[in-house]
């Protein structure tokens, strides 16, 4: 249950993973790099293992990776509709195919209909049954493809305006998290009687 809806709600989730990717020990471009990765990430059909999509793709980008997990977070239950539906309208535009405007029933029968294909294929490898992919080739072209081919644009969009949005935002929380950090420092140095350059 806790991976549909954690411990605590969403918003507490959004604001520990905030917390948790301002304190990363790494440069603001390379946590900047990981948040716009994860997000493109959530713009992606792999739903389960985005944060593995995520993962592959700051690798190259040398993206932090924690902060690729935390971007992830943009894809959750109150975006995930609107995600859908922006990457099948875009990807069955770029294919020339059509979109369903009945997406919830229409996604809820393929992903059914797909799911009812895998069992029953399954359950045909050690029966005298017929295996059938009717189902599932039809999820594939009508669902599958063209959210992977739609994702990519606004994956895009979303992933470069966080980037930017991310480098200056975690810079300055980390020159105030050093001065900080140096003013208790000092402060303990001059209780122990000690110059403030004075190493501790």
């Amino acid at each position: 249950m806790a991976l549909v809806y954690p411990r605590g709600g969403w918003a507490r989730a959004f604001r520990y993973m905030r917390h948790r990717v301002r304190r990363l020990p790494d440069s603001p471009h390379r946590i900047a790099r990981g948040i716009g990765a994860g997000v493109f990430a959530a713009f992606t059909p792999f739903y389960g293992i985005h944060f593995l999509v995520a993962a592959a793709i700051a690798k190259p980008m040398n993206g932090n990776l924690l902060a690729a997990l935390a971007g992830t977070f943009f894809g959750n239950p109150l975006t995930y509709i609107p995600i859908g539906a922006i990457c099948l309208k875009t990807g069955h535009f770029i294919l020339g195919t059509r979109f369903d405007e009945d997406v919830n029933q229409s996604l809820f029968s393929k992903f059914l209909g797909a799911a009812h294909d895998l069992l029953d294929n399954f359950i045909a490898l050690f029966t005298s049954a017929q295996a059938d992919w009717t189902n599932l080739v039809k999820f594939f072209y009508e669902v599958f493809l063209p959210y992977l081919v739609g994702g990519i644009i606004p994956g895009l969009i979303a992933a470069t305006i966080c980037y930017y949005l991310s480098v200056p935002v975690v810079d300055v929380y980390q020159k105030h998290r050093r001065t900080r950090l140096k003013k208790k420092m000092d402060e303990r140095r001059a209780k122990a009687g000690l110059r403030p350059d004075h190493p501790a």
